[in-house]
């Protein structure tokens, strides 16, 4: 049998020391109030995967600003000290359990498909985003046009990453992670197809990655070195899941090596099989890629639901950090089950149906 101890091993990354390497990925559930705050219920929802044994929990996507930030109906916010307050909750509660917690920080940009805020969006470029809005997220029809975004927009855009950050840091959140994958706005400008701006963000690689990259120096500025930063990233997205870069291998080293730069303290990559080659050539995983050169600890995501496949990545020095999502949601106790030896439950579809948000007898799975 495969030896999973490297499963249980202690990693520090940034300020954060983490007990183990299996992390909570995040997972958009839609189960705030209208106008941000944290429930009950996901206070409960979080406070039992740390029970569970999971040592970091990363948050759904979090908007950051009161102008094109939010994705989501009934999406949560870190926009106001209000909802700041309210996130405190979750972290005391995970905090008391045991485990370490991220926010995840997420501007939606085009794929924007339900905001109090606005009735439109923005996007590097005014193309819309492949395919249909998803219901299971209380959307309908194409994705609209956006409008291109100002230069005005991008330094407010900036701003509220760093306005977020600081309020998660208040609240007492371990560290942030900028979402920088998924198809939503930093990814947008790190889309070929989604970005054909014809100034220095637009273009190659190295103009591409420079809007996330100053996102990131910001944050790590703002937050200064107690607080644990880190991006998200991936090729796929919500709306266009077989997207690759059309750069390849020398793309992935232009990203990586540039947001390695910035000071942040991890790289979290997701892809449908973390340990799939990311490209046809049939080379490095993502996660390699960006161990190899961000030269960071990296978090993997992408069916790491079996612990052998889970420990083959950290063994193969691929990732530092495994990261599991719909995995916990059939097993939020996955950690603690994998250490003692008892069998893993195979995962309810219906916990996806029909909109992701928590319910209350998902609830008592949880407890």
């Amino acid at each position: 049998m495969t030896n999973l101890d490297p499963l249980w091993s202690p990693l520090r990354i940034g300020s954060t020391q983490l007990a183990n390497r299996v992390a909570l990925a995040p997972m958009t559930r839609v189960s705030a109030t209208e106008d941000g705050l944290v429930t009950e219920k996901m206070v409960s929802y979080y406070e039992a995967f740390a029970r569970g044994g999971f040592g970091l929990l990363i948050t759904e996507g979090i908007y950051p600003d009161t102008a094109y930030g939010q994705g989501y109906l009934f999406q949560p916010g870190l926009a106001t000290e209000e909802q700041a307050r309210s996130w405190a909750t979750v972290v005391d509660a995970v905090h008391a359990a045991g485990s370490t917690i991220f926010a995840q920080l997420m501007h939606a940009g085009s794929q924007a498909q339900g905001s109090r805020f606005v009735d439109s969006t923005i996007g590097p470029s005014a193309v819309a985003p492949k395919g249909e809005q998803l219901g299971f997220y209380r959307g309908e029809g194409p994705y609209r046009v956006p409008a291109e975004i100002t230069r005005a927009q991008m330094e407010e855009v900036r701003q509220g990453f760093v306005a977020a950050a600081l309020r998660a840091q208040a609240a007492g959140f371990d560290g942030v992670e900028i979402h920088g994958a998924n198809g939503y706005l930093l990814d947008q400008f790190l889309t070929d197809y989604l970005n054909v701006r014809t100034d220095e963000y637009g273009g190659s690689p190295e103009n591409r990655v420079r809007f996330p990259a100053e996102i990131c120096r910001a944050v790590r500025e703002a937050v200064g070195p107690d607080t644990t930063v880190g991006i998200r990233i991936s090729q796929s997205k919500v709306s266009d899941h077989d997207h690759r870069w059309a750069g390849g291998a020398e793309e992935a080293r232009v990203v990586f090596s540039t947001l390695g730069a910035t000071g942040v303290d991890f790289v979290h990559t997701t892809e449908y099989r973390a340990y799939a080659p990311a490209f046809e050539d049939g080379g490095p995983s993502l996660a390699a890629l960006a161990k190899q050169h961000s030269e960071l600890p990296v978090i993997a995501n992408g069916h790491l639901d079996d612990p052998e496949t889970a420990v083959s990545l950290l063994a193969d020095g691929a990732a530092d950090v495994v990261a599991l999502g719909k995995a916990a949601l059939g097993n939020r106790d996955w950690p603690n089950r994998v250490r003692d030896g008892r069998p893993l439950d195979e995962l309810d579809a219906s916990l996806f149906d029909p909109v992701a948000d928590v319910k209350d007898w998902e609830l008592e799975l949880l407890s």
